[in-house]
Formats: structure tokens, sequence, C-alpha cells
């Protein structure tokens, strides 16, 4: 494989205590974190509701300079929240496949405001209808879990999915969210994902760093072995 893949562990903050969210942010930072992974659920697309812009603006002002916000956007019309997100100060727009009646315009609306784009896809969506996307993204996110639900099981057997990308897009970020922690990092790198979500595993571990460095070792072992 031509180019080198980069581990990446982003943990989840709806993990952490939300009472206290720029302190366990920064904490997160300084464990090694590669990114925040911030979860926008709007109560219709998923049942859960959680934060916005106005949160994701407060935390940009607060949390350590230069993080990185990658947005997991579990909304309907995602259209419609790009630019209040770029104005909050997020670094990247993930929307989900199935929100959209038109995903590549989706797309073509995150870039023109100057974030990276992602596209999402659930459980149930096969991943070959992203086929057209795949020149024009900058992130595929697997979901190992249905969206908006906590405490499931990781989903093996959407690593398939991960295969497929991999093969058709040798450097392409794949980013898996649902249940990935240190004992099944190695499958997730063994399909080809380089980015990987962690809630529970890093946020609630009494040793946040060594998890991430854990998991990010792993990670890049495998993909070097790709």
């Amino acid at each position: 494989m031509s180019g080198k893949l980069v581990a990446k562990i982003g943990p989840s903050i709806l993990n952490a205590d939300l009472s206290n969210l720029t302190s366990e942010c920064n904490k997160l930072v300084d464990a090694g974190a590669d990114y925040l992974h911030l979860d926008v659920m709007d109560g219709h697309f998923v049942p859960n509701l959680t934060f916005g812009a106005p949160l994701v603006k407060c935390l940009r002002a607060n949390v350590t300079r230069g993080t990185f916000f990658d947005m997991h956007m579990m909304v309907a019309e995602p259209e419609r929240w790009i630019k209040d997100m770029r104005d909050a100060g997020a670094d990247q727009y993930t929307f989900h496949y199935e929100a959209t009646a038109d995903p590549a315009n989706c797309v073509r609306l995150v870039k023109e405001c100057g974030m990276r784009a992602g596209v999402a896809v659930k459980p149930g969506t096969p991943v070959h209808v992203l086929d057209q996307l795949l020149d024009t993204v900058d992130l595929v996110l697997v979901m190992t879990v249905e969206p908006g639900f906590g405490g499931q099981k990781f989903m093996a057997d959407m690593l398939p999915k991960v295969q497929y990308l991999r093969t058709k897009c040798p450097q392409l970020d794949i980013e898996l969210d649902g249940g990935c922690g240190p004992s099944n990092i190695g499958q997730c790198g063994a399909a080809g994902a380089n980015h990987i979500v962690s809630g529970s595993a890093v946020v609630s571990s009494p040793h946040p760093a060594l998890v991430i460095q854990q998991m990010k070792t792993d990670l890049q072992r495998c993909l070097d072995s790709l």
C-alpha cells in the first residue's frame, strides 16, 4: 500500500462528565486524544437529544487550542446545520447518508464552509451506496452500533464494510464508532480502519492515557501490516 495510514483515537465526549465538560475535554486531550468526537443528536433522526452549536462554540473557546473537533451529526436535514457548526468552530462535519436526499450536495456545502467532509452509514445501510461519494469525501464513518443508543455491543459483522472501502480507497480515512476498545482494536485495524472513536473504554478508565496509547499502538501495528 502506497503512503502510510495514521492511527488516530478520538474519545467520545458524551461518555464524559457533562457537568464539567471543558475540564473533561482538556483531560482527554492531555491524555493523548488525537481528536474529540462530538455526537450531535436532534431527537428526529435518532430518538435521543444532545447538544448543538452553542455548546460547541463554548468548548472551542475553552478547550486546548488546536484541538480537532469531529462532529458526528445524527440529525435530519444535515444541510441546515453546516454553517452553524462551522461558525461554532467545528473542523470536520460527518453527516449520515440516510439523513439527506442529496448527499453529494451536502458534501459540497461542507467543503465550501472550509471543513473536512465525512459521511456515515448505519449498520443496515449497504456500504456500496457511498461509491459515488468516495472521490469527494475526506472520511467515511462506519457505525458498529445503531446510532443514538448507548450500551450496545460492537458489531463485528460491520467490518467487511471497512474492508470494501479500504480496497477501493487505500488512503481514505475510515472511522469506526460504537463499542470500540482495547479488546477489538486489532479487528478494527486488520479490516483497515485508521480512526477509532472510543467512549467508555477511554473516558471511564482510571488511566485514559494508557488506554489511548495502547489502542493507538495496536491500531498502527495492524495498519502497517496491511
